[in-house]
């Protein structure tokens, strides 16, 4: 089971590389001093893509203890 726990590893470093793209995001719509609506737009879209992100994170994570639990 060697496969699952390397592709559980790298799900949940794409989910964390999303994590990181989506703070990275956040703080640049912060700094830009956009508009009231504008900002919450954005913002918007980085709470879908932070909750996806964490969700790929776990299913990887899961992924690497199945892997290590069957093998």
């Amino acid at each position: 089971m060697d496969w699952l726990i390397w592709i559980g590893t790298v799900v949940t470093l794409a989910g964390l590389g999303a994590l990181v793209w989506c703070i990275l995001a956040v703080s640049r719509a912060r700094r830009a001093n956009l508009p009231d609506s504008e900002l919450r737009k954005r913002l918007q879209k980085a709470v879908a893509l932070n909750f996806g992100a964490l969700l790929l994170s776990a299913l990887g994570l899961m992924m690497v203890v199945a892997g290590i639990l069957l093998g």
